[in-house]
């Protein structure tokens, strides 16, 4: 197995973690190599946080976690550093320097393979093979002409997939992917959706990501897991998920945009049309 989660919890960092709150609790969760997982569930569910405890970003107070069959926390910092360029966690909103240019931003997805020396290289010059890496990155999300500007003159949806083209030009083996879709209109998320697939499945490599819109989940993912309050409700194949089991997942949630069930009803009829058809 590459990911094994048994009775996970985890509290949001804080000073005083003790007493803070609890945002995953008693998780199982298996994953292997080469899949792809769709999380979905309302907002505040505990999916980031899923996502960052795999990305090894966020240790766990409770629960037992390995990776690629190692327990990254009894590992020295070395070790779990060699461990973490294998996995590449792209946030919501990706940490880009404004005033660097998009290249440079872009093949920082380069940086855990590279020395100090050569990080410094390609920061002063890229060689020839890497402006171009960067250059195919960017043209699969159709960002190509934005290789020399800079990230400040990028609009949100523009920053969201330059940090997609981070993740292509890395050698990482997991994608774990935060609502990569957020700034994005329907066209650019189908075709960003697709890119990412579509590389995951050329490199055998395992993508998670998480998703609102769940009518795309259910059309595009194999497998689904649905978080609520910091728990899988439902970790299902596509073809078993039902109308009733998304419209628990999102009922009466502590959420503003999906409080109202009435709101919901042109969802449960979308994903229902979708789940109809499989």
């Amino acid at each position: 197995m590459l990911f094994v989660l048994h009775g996970i919890s985890v509290r949001h960092a804080s000073a005083d973690r003790a007493h803070s709150e609890r945002v995953l609790s008693d998780v199982n969760l298996t994953v292997k190599q080469g899949e792809q997982i769709a999380l979905i569930g309302p907002s505040g569910a505990g999916k980031t946080t899923l996502l960052h405890t795999l990305a090894c970003a966020h240790r766990a107070e409770a629960g037992n976690f390995s990776v690629f069959g190692v327990a990254p926390w009894s590992l020295n910092h070395a070790e779990r550093h060699a461990l973490r360029a294998r996995l590449f966690l792209a946030p919501q909103t990706p940490p880009l320097p404004p005033r660097q240019r998009v290249m440079t931003t872009v093949l920082a997805g380069r940086l855990p393979l590279w020395s100090f020396w050569q990080a410094i290289a390609s920061l002063i010059r890229p060689s020839d093979a890497d402006a171009d890496a960067a250059y195919n990155a960017l043209s699969r999300f159709n960002l190509q002409d934005k290789l020399y500007a800079r990230v400040d003159r990028l609009s949100g949806g523009e920053r969201q997939r330059c940090g997609m083209a981070r993740l292509l030009v890395s050698k990482a083996e997991v994608f774990l992917v935060d609502e990569p879709l957020s700034a994005l209109d329907p066209t650019l998320s189908l075709q960003t959706l697709v890119t990412l697939q579509q590389e995951a499945t050329s490199r055998n490599a395992t993508l998670i990501c998480s998703l609102h819109q769940v009518e795309l989940a259910l059309s595009h993912f194999p497998r689904i897991v649905g978080l609520r309050d910091g728990r899988i409700v439902f970790d299902a194949a596509r073809a078993e998920v039902t109308e009733a089991m998304i419209a628990a997942l999102y009922q009466n949630a502590d959420n503003p945009e999906q409080n109202d069930l009435l709101a919901l009803q042109p969802l449960a009829h979308h994903c229902a049309m979708i789940i109809n058809k499989q």
